[in-house]
């Protein structure tokens, strides 16, 4: 086992509904081939959709009401506690509707202050569902996404902006690390004093990056701009958690073949 590099986690998030805002986390247990806990746990379907509870299989993310067609998404702060499954949507500092995800009435409460935000797209109510031990994630793997900082801020250059890291949704930001170098380590793993990560595949990025987490205004062409400027639509990686064990911000994580 050979050492190329090192990186510092500088944010740890994680998105209890999929398509609502993410939760930063200052430390995180992971446990192997899983997701951090209750990341994409819950998905809002939009309108009467295949996803059955009692027989959950990963879906195309076209079935849920997400930022990359619903982008008045962003206008809601999400807060989601584990101990009840209860969470409570804001906007602008006031508290919307709060239920437990877990019940009817919970769920109803949630729902019908998403039916009166997403203000198009919509074919049918909106529907919160879950099944245990399952994630809503883009990708049938159960992983964690990754971005490298240095990448973000040679992108920004690139537009000529200043981008949040979480218009790309990650679990993991990262830096110490030159532009695009998360690229070349596909294949390689990822190492803190306990846990172990290993890149599998890049992220190819849709519309959903355009939208400023913030504002929920459609400001950028971030897909388009990578396509044109770097012949594809990657932005960041995903890693599958090879060895369990607490991950905080702060740690280095050490890179080897």
């Amino acid at each position: 086992m050979s050492k190329v590099g090192s990186a510092r986690i500088e944010n740890l998030y994680r998105y209890p509904v999929k398509g609502l805002t993410p939760e930063p986390l200052e430390s995180v247990v992971l446990t192997p081939l899983e997701t951090l806990p209750f990341d994409r746990a819950y998905a809002i379907e939009n309108g009467p959709g295949p996803f059955d509870p009692s027989c959950p299989k990963h879906l195309p993310k076209i079935h849920f009401l997400m930022l990359m067609r619903n982008e008045g998404l962003a206008t809601l702060r999400s807060r989601f506690d584990d101990s009840t499954h209860t969470l409570v949507l804001s906007r602008d500092g006031s508290e919307l509707a709060r239920g437990d995800l877990r019940t009817d009435a919970g769920r109803t409460a949630i729902e019908d202050v998403i039916s009166t935000t997403v203000i198009s797209g919509l074919r049918g109510r909106p529907r919160v569902v879950s099944s245990p031990g399952h994630s809503f994630s883009d990708v049938a793997s159960k992983c964690v996404h990754i971005i490298n900082l240095a990448s973000l801020r040679a992108l920004g250059t690139m537009l000529g902006a200043t981008l949040d890291p979480r218009r790309f949704r990650p679990n993991l930001v990262i830096d110490g690390l030159e532009p695009w170098r998360e690229f070349e380590l596909i294949g390689k793993k990822l190492r803190s004093s306990e846990a172990t990560l290993e890149i599998f595949k890049r992220t190819e990025r849709c519309a959903a990056t355009n939208v400023n987490p913030d504002t929920a205004a459609r400001d950028l062409k971030i897909p388009s701009f990578l396509s044109k400027a770097l012949g594809h639509t990657d932005f960041g990686v995903y890693a599958r958690v090879i060895s369990g064990g607490p991950l905080a911000v702060g740690d280095m994580l050490t890179i080897t073949d």
